[in-house]
């Protein structure tokens, strides 16, 4: 009789899609805003309902948008925030950075950012304030496309289990 092995191993929250994705991992947990900008091929499979967050546009309190040029926009989504202003048919000028986005209004660098707030204290505390809310975010359980094809069922003991437990 064959073993069963299972290996846990922990990796930075933006690669775990990436893992999966390839095969390496047949199972993992990653964030929907990590899905939504990545756009892994994964099955997502469950809403584990942690880290409840969501992404949104956030600006200086006293901003107003300049329809006459492309809005300055500060974040580590770009695909998000180009689809997502791409649907309201605002141009825009994207700043890509890595850490400490709500500080590009304060510098000047940026009219606005987009990224993921769950208090909004960081924005408070750097004067700013919530413009529109884009999309929400949570901790999902996501499977390998080909992993779930041929362990479907042990997967699926897995899903049924943690559901349980939400």
């Amino acid at each position: 009789m064959k073993k069963n092995i299972s290996s846990f191993f922990l990796v930075k929250p933006s690669d775990v899609a990436i893992y999966v994705e390839h095969g390496v991992a047949d199972i993992g947990v990653v964030g929907k805003d990590v899905l939504m900008e990545s756009s892994p091929d994964v099955l997502e499979l469950l809403d584990l309902q942690l880290g409840k967050c969501f992404l949104a546009v956030a600006g200086l309190n006293d901003f107003k948008i300049d329809q006459t040029r492309a809005l300055k926009v500060a974040t580590k989504y770009p695909q998000i925030t180009r689809n997502y202003f791409a649907a309201k048919g605002q141009a825009v000028e994207l700043i890509q950075l890595h850490g400490s986005i709500e500080v590009a209004p304060l510098l000047g660098l940026a009219d606005v950012i987009v990224d993921i707030v769950e208090t909004g204290q960081t924005l408070k505390e750097n004067q700013l304030k919530v413009w529109q809310k884009v999309a929400p975010s949570s901790a999902r359980l996501v499977a390998n496309q080909s992993a779930y094809r041929f362990k479907a069922k042990v997967i699926n003991e897995i899903v049924q289990k943690v559901a349980e437990q939400i």
